[in-house]
């Protein structure tokens, strides 16, 4: 398949596959189309390491990442970041974590990564990115996408002086207006079907909006994509590709805890829904306990970000542990980002096999398509 996407990233298929596992990443590559790696998840060494390993894996084929660079963040002390930071979580908000946890049984761990968590929250401001994108920077990625808001100019700038392609996500038509105006090469248009940071417009009606909107830019459909029918729907809709988030977390390379997968597995398309209560601003999760609980009459309100992840992100670390050991109190509470695609989930794959199978399904319906108009 040829589209303006392919042209633009060198790739042989239209088909963005954005995780925070390396392994998905090269993985999509490896098989024609496009990885994205979720940076924001690592600290720059981490990342630098990360990085390194797909470099390894994709013999010189392209791939990009994706960093959380937010418009609005809690105000914070640049020399002390962290401290400046945590000091601004109330205790009522702790209290409220640690009675949820109580309540449920869910045992204490000893917790060797929690400083990490707490820096790589603090980290989704642009000074935390820029530390980043120092990183990224140094490696030959070819795409850097923003997910929240307009990238900064002097991220679009460090870009294009790199030959670097920048892609932004966006929510609505208006969004999408401001993002070209930035300076962005790629629209991602992500309707409410996807999982993590999403509104409320669909991808069926989001993506000939913001098509309209972006003259030669390509735009690429997110939101409720996950096989090749679906794939081929979004070109039909105009878009030059699709990213794809959501599928990979059914892959055997993806890093989520098993736990959390066989939730997914029996899951429906009607189990997530939008909440704030995992990074303080919307985004799709699979439903669990932790959510019944923040809605409850004396739950806190969620904290701005990097506030929320912050709070959560030690109680996570918890809850995974314990789930993974069977505990039934931790795994009514688990759960993590996915969208309504979760309802197709039947068993776990090799990422390879999901994105060749996309790729050959898209064609296949592309052509019976063809044949429809003879």
């Amino acid at each position: 398949m040829r589209t303006a996407l392919t042209d633009l990233l060198g790739v042989e298929h239209p088909l963005v596959g954005f995780n925070r596992s390396p392994g998905v990443v090269a993985a999509v590559t490896n098989a024609g189309g496009f990885g994205v790696l979720a940076a924001s998840m690592y600290t720059p060494a981490e990342l630098d390491a990360q990085l390194r390993w797909i470099e390894e894996q994709v013999d010189g084929r392209p791939y990009g990442v994706d960093l959380l660079v937010p418009e609005k963040f809690a105000a914070s002390d640049p020399d002390d970041l962290v401290a400046s930071l945590r000091a601004q979580i109330p205790d009522e908000h702790r209290a409220f974590v640690d009675s949820l946890l109580d309540e449920y049984q869910v045992p204490a761990v000893e917790d060797p990564d929690a400083d990490t968590l707490d820096e790589i929250a603090a980290a989704i401001n642009p000074a935390g990115a820029e530390a980043l994108l120092d990183v990224a920077f140094a490696h030959p990625i070819a795409m850097v996408a923003n997910a929240l808001g307009p990238p900064p100019a002097d991220l679009v700038e460090r870009a294009h002086a790199a030959g670097v392609v920048v892609a932004s996500l966006v929510g609505q038509r208006k969004h999408a207006e401001r993002q070209l105006a930035a300076g962005v090469d790629v629209l991602v248009a992500q309707g409410t079907e996807a999982g993590g940071h999403t509104g409320t417009i669909a991808t069926t009606v989001l993506t000939p909006e913001v098509v309209e909107v972006a003259g030669d830019h390509p735009v690429l459909a997110a939101g409720g994509i996950a096989t090749g029918d679906q794939m081929a729907a979004a070109l039909a809709l105009g878009a030059a590709g699709v990213w794809c988030g959501s599928v990979w977390l059914a892959s055997h390379e993806d890093i989520t805890p098993r736990a959390i997968k066989d939730k997914f597995l029996a899951a429906g398309s009607s189990d997530t829904l939008r909440s704030r209560t995992m990074t303080g601003k919307p985004a799709r999760q699979l439903r669990s306990a932790w959510h019944d609980a923040w809605d409850r009459p004396d739950a806190p309100a969620p904290l701005p970000l990097p506030l929320q992840p912050m709070l959560a992100g030690r109680a996570w670390n918890r809850l995974h542990a314990a789930a993974a050991e069977g505990h039934p109190g931790a795994t009514a509470l688990d759960t993590y980002f996915i969208g309504q695609v979760v309802g197709g989930f039947r068993e776990l794959r090799p990422a390879g096999d999901i994105a060749r199978t996309m790729i050959e399904d898209c064609t296949r319906r592309l052509r019976a398509l063809g044949e429809l108009a003879r």
